[in-house]
């Protein structure tokens, strides 16, 4: 990690002279288009410069328009800024891959992206419906096409000169794994539920030994039951430390070698979920060794159906 004093200004070198992605990001994973514009326009002010989005989340507008005020408005310059999005299981047929992309650049008003990430693994029937279902309501899965091969279609976007880097989304290590030994551009950034509940060591260290960022989503458990902002062992150090138990658990994020995304439509928690602390080492380990909870938030590692997402037509 390259890291200043402030974990909140960190960033991660990407493999492959790709950039670098901020520690601290901010998710567009908001219902409403004007309170996800809203939002991400006091996420860029406070200080956040990696916004992530997806086609799935129907904010690539919004995230477009805010990140356009903010440079006309001089907050930032376009080279200060990381943008991820994410290419919906309905589009993984090769042929289908760069209209997606380009569909999403225009939506965000961007000349190029930084990170673009299969959203899951799971490829499901092509066309306009993001989640087709048979008649008991089970999705319907594109046999026809493999994940490998919606990968070679990502290594040309990259080719192509619009695609800065690209990565996975929502993806077990065994898969991961099978990628990782096939591609031709390897994957920089894998996005997944993680957080002191779900710590995920296994695919951690996996990444860290390919030069892989680990992209936590989730990181204060979505605001879900067991809350981990409940937690007695992240209280007990918050109170010690005199923050909060959210930015506890993002500094045991960023310190452990992950980047995050959090997100929200409060101004005060934008600001506090950027303000990350430096945990002393004791207090790392008490996260390591006595937070005793463990339980997967959301499914979507098993069934391609995201667990946050609304599902609308």
């Amino acid at each position: 990690m390259n890291a200043t004093n402030e974990l909140r200004h960190s960033k991660i070198p990407l493999a492959g002279g790709a950039g670098a992605m901020p520690v601290v990001g901010f998710g567009s994973l908001i219902p409403d288009p004007a309170a996800a514009r809203r939002a991400v326009r006091t996420a860029l002010e406070v200080g956040f410069r990696h916004i992530d989005s997806a086609e799935l989340y129907r904010t690539e507008d919004a995230v477009g328009d805010a990140v356009k005020e903010a440079l006309e408005a001089g907050v930032l310059k376009r080279e200060e800024l990381f943008v991820t999005t994410k290419l919906w299981n309905n589009n993984h047929r090769p042929e289908r891959v760069k209209a997606a992309f380009e569909a999403s650049l225009r939506r965000l008003q961007l000349d190029y992206l930084d990170c673009y990430l299969v959203h899951t693994p799971f490829a499901f029937r092509p066309g306009d419906e993001f989640f087709p279902v048979n008649d008991r309501g089970e999705p319907i899965y594109d046999t026809e096409v493999t994940l490998l091969e919606t990968w070679r279609a990502m290594e040309r976007l990259v080719d192509d000169g619009k695609c800065r880097s690209i990565g996975l989304s929502d993806i077990t290590l065994d898969k991961l794994e099978e990628i990782v030994a096939a591609a031709r551009i390897k994957p920089v950034v894998v996005q997944v539920e993680c957080h002191p509940y779900l710590p995920e060591w296994e695919l951690l260290d996996f990444c860290q030994r390919h030069g892989i960022v680990l992209l936590a989503f989730a990181p204060l458990g979505h605001g879900m039951e067991p809350k981990i902002t409940d937690d007695p062992v992240i209280k007990s150090i918050a109170q010690r430390l005199g923050k909060t138990p959210a930015q506890v658990a993002l500094a045991w994020a960023a310190q452990r070698g992950t980047a995050f995304l959090t997100t929200s439509t409060n101004p005060d928690h934008i600001r506090e979920n950027f303000d990350v602390p430096v945990l002393p080492e004791q207090a790392m380990r008490e996260m390591q060794d006595r937070v005793a909870t463990g339980v997967r938030l959301n499914a979507v590692v098993n069934t391609g159906v995201p667990g946050f997402v609304p599902r609308t037509p």
